[in-house]
Protein backbone atom coordinates (compact mmCIF):
# COMPACT_ATOMS: atom_id res chain seq x y z
CA UNK A 1 0.00 0.00 0.00
CA UNK A 2 1.40 3.39 -0.96
CA UNK A 3 2.16 6.04 1.67
CA UNK A 4 -0.50 8.38 0.23
CA UNK A 5 -3.25 5.75 0.35
CA UNK A 6 -2.31 4.78 3.91
CA UNK A 7 -2.45 8.42 5.07
CA UNK A 8 -5.84 8.97 3.42
CA UNK A 9 -7.26 5.79 4.99
CA UNK A 10 -5.93 6.65 8.46
CA UNK A 11 -7.29 10.20 8.14
CA UNK A 12 -10.72 8.90 7.11
CA UNK A 13 -10.75 6.47 10.02
CA UNK A 14 -9.88 9.27 12.49
CA UNK A 15 -12.65 11.48 11.06
CA UNK A 16 -15.16 8.65 11.48
CA UNK A 17 -14.05 8.06 15.07
CA UNK A 18 -14.38 11.76 15.88
CA UNK A 19 -17.86 11.81 14.37
CA UNK A 20 -19.01 8.75 16.34
CA UNK A 21 -17.80 10.34 19.56
CA UNK A 22 -19.61 13.64 19.02
CA UNK A 23 -22.97 12.71 20.67
CA UNK A 24 -25.07 15.14 18.66
CA UNK A 25 -28.55 15.29 17.27
CA UNK A 26 -28.49 15.81 13.53
CA UNK A 27 -31.81 17.65 13.68
CA UNK A 28 -30.40 20.56 15.70
CA UNK A 29 -28.80 23.59 14.09
CA UNK A 30 -25.02 23.54 14.22
CA UNK A 31 -22.62 26.40 13.68
CA UNK A 32 -21.11 27.11 10.28
CA UNK A 33 -18.11 29.45 10.04
CA UNK A 34 -16.62 30.84 6.82
CA UNK A 35 -13.72 33.17 6.35
CA UNK A 36 -10.23 33.98 5.21
CA UNK A 37 -7.07 32.08 6.05
CA UNK A 38 -3.59 33.59 6.06
CA UNK A 39 -0.62 31.22 6.22
CA UNK A 40 3.13 31.80 6.40
CA UNK A 41 5.33 28.82 5.72
CA UNK A 42 8.49 29.29 7.77
CA UNK A 43 11.39 30.20 5.44
CA UNK A 44 9.17 30.28 2.35
CA UNK A 45 5.90 31.80 1.11
CA UNK A 46 2.85 33.65 2.29
CA UNK A 47 -0.28 31.80 1.21
CA UNK A 48 -3.83 33.04 1.62
CA UNK A 49 -7.24 31.65 0.83
CA UNK A 50 -10.67 30.68 2.06
CA UNK A 51 -11.81 28.36 4.79
CA UNK A 52 -15.04 26.98 6.19
CA UNK A 53 -15.88 24.82 9.15
CA UNK A 54 -18.88 22.98 10.52
CA UNK A 55 -19.31 22.39 14.26
CA UNK A 56 -20.71 18.88 14.76
CA UNK A 57 -20.72 19.42 18.49
CA UNK A 58 -19.25 21.81 21.02
CA UNK A 59 -15.89 20.10 20.73
CA UNK A 60 -15.71 18.52 17.25
CA UNK A 61 -15.24 20.72 14.17
CA UNK A 62 -14.73 19.62 10.55
CA UNK A 63 -13.44 22.03 7.95
CA UNK A 64 -12.19 22.56 4.42
CA UNK A 65 -9.73 25.12 3.11
CA UNK A 66 -8.12 26.30 -0.09
CA UNK A 67 -4.94 28.32 0.33
CA UNK A 68 -2.58 29.42 -2.39
CA UNK A 69 0.55 31.44 -2.96
CA UNK A 70 -1.33 32.97 -5.92
CA UNK A 71 -3.06 35.17 -3.30
CA UNK A 72 0.11 35.69 -1.29
CA UNK A 73 3.77 35.69 -2.30
CA UNK A 74 2.86 34.80 -5.89
CA UNK A 75 1.05 38.08 -6.59
CA UNK A 76 3.11 40.05 -9.14
CA UNK A 77 6.27 38.05 -8.44
CA UNK A 78 8.17 35.06 -9.71
CA UNK A 79 7.25 32.99 -6.62
CA UNK A 80 6.13 29.45 -7.41
CA UNK A 81 2.37 29.21 -7.70
CA UNK A 82 1.24 26.52 -5.28
CA UNK A 83 -2.21 25.39 -4.16
CA UNK A 84 -3.29 23.50 -1.03
CA UNK A 85 -6.68 21.78 -0.76
CA UNK A 86 -7.32 20.44 2.75
CA UNK A 87 -9.99 18.93 4.93
CA UNK A 88 -9.60 18.93 8.67
CA UNK A 89 -10.93 17.65 11.95
CA UNK A 90 -10.39 19.66 15.13
CA UNK A 91 -10.99 19.13 18.83
CA UNK A 92 -11.83 22.23 20.89
CA UNK A 93 -10.76 22.37 24.52
CA UNK A 94 -12.79 24.63 26.86
CA UNK A 95 -15.73 24.88 24.41
CA UNK A 96 -17.83 27.20 26.63
CA UNK A 97 -15.11 29.85 26.94
CA UNK A 98 -14.29 32.76 24.64
CA UNK A 99 -10.68 31.58 24.31
CA UNK A 100 -10.54 27.96 23.18
CA UNK A 101 -7.33 25.99 22.64
CA UNK A 102 -7.62 23.45 19.81
CA UNK A 103 -5.76 20.63 18.08
CA UNK A 104 -6.41 19.91 14.41
CA UNK A 105 -5.56 17.14 11.93
CA UNK A 106 -5.34 18.23 8.28
CA UNK A 107 -5.16 16.09 5.18
CA UNK A 108 -5.41 16.94 1.53
CA UNK A 109 -3.54 17.64 -1.68
CA UNK A 110 -0.72 20.03 -2.62
CA UNK A 111 0.29 21.05 -6.13
CA UNK A 112 2.88 23.50 -7.46
CA UNK A 113 2.99 25.12 -10.90
CA UNK A 114 6.67 25.60 -11.77
CA UNK A 115 5.65 27.46 -14.97
CA UNK A 116 8.55 26.20 -17.06
CA UNK A 117 9.13 22.91 -18.88
CA UNK A 118 12.70 22.86 -17.56
CA UNK A 119 11.27 21.75 -14.18
CA UNK A 120 9.08 18.93 -15.56
CA UNK A 121 11.35 16.30 -14.00
CA UNK A 122 10.68 17.65 -10.48
CA UNK A 123 7.75 16.35 -8.48
CA UNK A 124 5.10 19.05 -8.17
CA UNK A 125 2.37 17.44 -6.08
CA UNK A 126 1.98 15.65 -2.79
CA UNK A 127 -0.47 14.41 -0.24
CA UNK A 128 -0.77 16.62 2.83
CA UNK A 129 -0.83 15.25 6.36
CA UNK A 130 -0.39 17.96 8.98
CA UNK A 131 -1.11 18.65 12.62
CA UNK A 132 -1.59 22.08 14.11
CA UNK A 133 -2.54 23.51 17.48
CA UNK A 134 -3.58 26.96 18.47
CA UNK A 135 -6.12 29.29 20.01
CA UNK A 136 -9.59 30.29 18.82
CA UNK A 137 -11.14 33.48 20.18
CA UNK A 138 -14.89 34.11 19.80
CA UNK A 139 -16.00 37.73 19.99
CA UNK A 140 -19.50 38.78 21.17
CA UNK A 141 -20.57 39.25 17.55
CA UNK A 142 -20.28 36.31 15.13
CA UNK A 143 -16.61 37.08 14.47
CA UNK A 144 -13.93 34.53 15.41
CA UNK A 145 -10.16 34.69 15.16
CA UNK A 146 -7.81 31.75 15.35
CA UNK A 147 -4.04 31.42 15.26
CA UNK A 148 -2.09 28.19 15.11
CA UNK A 149 1.31 26.63 14.59
CA UNK A 150 1.42 23.58 12.34
CA UNK A 151 3.70 20.83 11.12
CA UNK A 152 3.50 19.04 7.75
CA UNK A 153 4.53 15.41 8.16
CA UNK A 154 5.08 15.02 4.40
CA UNK A 155 7.75 17.22 2.83
CA UNK A 156 10.22 16.78 0.02
CA UNK A 157 13.32 17.94 -1.76
CA UNK A 158 11.93 18.06 -5.31
CA UNK A 159 13.16 14.58 -6.22
CA UNK A 160 11.17 12.76 -3.56
CA UNK A 161 8.17 14.86 -2.71
CA UNK A 162 7.43 18.42 -3.75
CA UNK A 163 10.38 20.67 -2.94
CA UNK A 164 8.27 23.65 -1.87
CA UNK A 165 6.12 21.83 0.71
CA UNK A 166 7.91 22.91 3.88
CA UNK A 167 7.21 21.42 7.31
CA UNK A 168 6.46 24.33 9.71
CA UNK A 169 3.81 26.99 9.19
CA UNK A 170 1.85 29.67 11.05
CA UNK A 171 -1.84 30.25 10.31
CA UNK A 172 -4.39 32.89 11.15
CA UNK A 173 -8.05 32.63 10.21
CA UNK A 174 -10.74 35.27 10.45
CA UNK A 175 -14.13 33.54 10.56
CA UNK A 176 -17.75 34.70 10.51
CA UNK A 177 -20.40 32.50 12.09
CA UNK A 178 -23.35 32.01 9.69
CA UNK A 179 -25.55 29.88 11.97
CA UNK A 180 -25.71 30.08 15.72
CA UNK A 181 -26.48 27.00 17.75
CA UNK A 182 -28.79 27.20 20.79
CA UNK A 183 -27.63 23.84 22.13
CA UNK A 184 -25.68 23.75 25.38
Amino acid sequence: MSKKKLILKVSGFIFILLNLNSNISYSQLNKIDVGLRFQKTIDLYYENGITGQYHFSKRIVFGASYITSRLGSGINSNAIKQDNFTISGAYLFRPNKKLQPFARLNTGYFTADYESPIFNNLQNNSAIFALDAGLLYSFKNPLKLNISLGYNAITGDGKQGAGTLYPVYLQTSILWNLKKSNSK
